[in-house]
């Protein structure tokens, strides 16, 4: 097992580098190789580092481009999941809450949940306190309430009560996913891993029956890559059957849409987060506060669509969410011009039978060991580490022996306080360290004044920007507005204004050229049109 380097100003590494290397001979032998570079690749790579092997992260897309930038952005326990009796998800889910708002403050934050109670039905107010009883013993607090629909209305002015029996409140958490999977990645490479996006395999390496390694598509060479390692972990979510076909046929992956849209905060001013059950089939929607928008979530469904197509939202989950929202606050309606973007992404759900309302499929992992190839897919975002330990503990048997470590944190920000960073707005400090952790106050002295103010109406700065075309392996325009940031989906039209700053940007920080930066710019916005706005412009019914 080869020794890595601790080295803490280590940044990703660029793939044209690490290809050239790989050409010439050079990384072609790993201990670990991890396919899918979502929340569960970025966990696994962590988890190995922290070990010791020499572990490779692969990712065909951008990091997080998949489902792990297009959750619903919660960090919870899952109340529904302690409902319907399952307690071990449910124990993992709040334990695992706890430690992230322990260890990550500004990136993943508490924030309190209403759940309104509806007349006649399930759950009441005492059923709702007997759960949350047992939900708050489980996490170690007691933080629940009732509150009558005077309270609830004061919390939410102009929701309809009259068919509600107030609310009960608790806790849960809100996180960016995407950035908890760069900051996830960021500490894995600082303790010596690699990880490299836009980098395809294109089928696994089997010889003599077993999984040896991958063959990794160079689109610039004359042939794939042959890379060898001791394991090899398939961590693409959704997309997991479609490897794990190439060594067993079973299909067990069912992938559901999650579709999201965003309004303005001037129109819905919320700063906790509100439950209600949706008019037509029950199901609870969600509007929430996130990144200085308002949110109205998710629908359930089964995406049949191709998986290599980016999910997007059609025009019957808007009428749904739209619906759900307005009979809620029938004074305060909104329509389709008040939709700033939306997003939709696919949960890679292990099913257990088509017919089954996808609403009431299990959040449960699973992990599969298939002729050397260990598979993961499944669980919560909230659950991460847990399932990347497990999927490590799966190729455990193909590696040499861990060496010993005793640190088992996830995130470190040793000797920052958020009056090092600004002293004058300690949540906005606080903010930008648990995106970048140390690395925050490098990330400000090394921007121009200017950039460093916040950009009118988000809490993003341009130094933001600048730092991820420099360190974040930013390949394109919308891994940048998209992904490393969320101005493109909080900003209306996409952002388009901040265009001509992006430009000099990205001319100086990734040597674009003006051809290139027009063909960046037409790549975004079309990707921006097609799915993240509405299905007017993404011809989706």
């Amino acid at each position: 097992m080869a020794e890595v380097s601790a080295l803490s100003d280590r940044r990703f590494t660029s793939s044209d580098k690490l290809l050239a290397e790989m050409r010439s001979g050079e990384s072609l032998d790993w201990d670990i190789i991890i396919i899918g570079g979502g929340i569960t690749g970025a966990g696994i790579l962590r988890e190995a580092v922290r070990r010791g092997y020499r572990a490779l992260l692969l990712e065909q897309g951008d990091f997080s481009s998949g489902t792990s930038s297009r959750s619903s952005k919660m960090v919870h326990g899952g109340l529904r999941y302690l409902a319907a009796g399952d307690l071990k998800l449910t124990k993992e889910s709040l334990t695992e809450r706890e430690r992230l708002l322990a260890e990550a403050p500004g990136l993943v934050d508490r924030i309190n949940f209403y759940f309104a109670l509806s007349k006649g039905l399930f759950p009441g107010r005492w059923a709702m306190a007997v759960i949350l009883t047992i939900y708050d013993f489980i996490a170690g607090i007691y933080d629940h309430r009732y509150h009558n629909n005077r309270r609830l209305g004061e919390r939410f002015p102009g929701l309809e009560q009259g068919h509600l029996n107030g609310a009960a409140s608790y806790s849960d958490a809100m996180v960016d996913d995407s950035r908890l999977v760069m900051r996830v990645l960021q500490e894995s490479i600082e303790a010596g891993g690699t990880a490299i996006n836009y980098s395809k395999v294109s089928q696994l390496l089997v010889e003599e029956g077993q999984v040896q390694g991958v063959m990794l598509n160079d689109s610039d060479g004359s042939e794939d890559i042959r890379l060898r390692a001791a394991a090899v972990i398939n961590a693409t979510g959704a997309w997991a059957d479609r490897l794990r076909n190439q060594v067993n046929a079973e299909k067990r992956i069912r992938p559901l849409r999650g579709s999201h849209l965003i309004i303005s905060r001037e129109l819905m001013p919320v700063t906790d987060v509100l439950t209600s059950l949706h008019p037509d089939d029950k199901r609870g929607v969600y509007v929430y506060p996130w990144e200085g928008t308002t949110v109205i979530g998710t629908t359930d469904l089964d995406h049949s669509e191709d998986l290599d197509i980016e999910a997007s939202i059609n025009k019957a989950e808007v009428d749904y969410l739209l619906r759900a929202f307005n009979a809620q606050f029938p004074k305060q309606t909104i329509s389709r011009t008040d939709i700033i973007s939306s997003w939709a992404g696919v949960r890679p759900v292990i099913g257990s039978e088509s017919s089954k309302d996808p609403s009431k499929e299990r959040r449960d992992h699973a992990v599969w060991s298939d002729n050397g190839l260990i598979t993961v897919s499944g669980g919560k975002l909230t659950t991460f580490r847990l399932i990347a330990l497990d999927a490590l503990n799966a190729a455990l048997p193909q590696l040499p022996k861990a060496k010993p470590f005793s640190d088992d944190r996830v995130f470190i920000t040793p000797g920052l306080t958020p009056e090092d960073l600004v002293a004058d707005d300690p949540i906005w400090a606080q903010r930008l360290l648990g995106r970048y952790g140390t690395q925050a106050k490098v990330m400000l002295d090394s921007a121009p004044e200017a950039e460093r103010q916040r950009i009118a109406g988000t809490d993003f700065c341009l130094a933001e920007c600048r730092w991820a075309a420099r360190h974040e392996a930013v390949a394109h325009l919308d891994d940048l507005l998209l992904r490393r940031t969320r101005l493109g989906m909080v900003m209306v039209h996409g952002a388009m204004e901040l265009l001509p700053a992006l430009e000099a940007i990205c001319t100086s920080e990734l040597g674009w050229n003006q051809d290139h930066w027009h063909l960046e710019v037409q790549r975004y916005l079309s990707i921006w049109k097609r799915f993240y706005s509405l299905p007017e412009d993404n011809d989706r019914t």
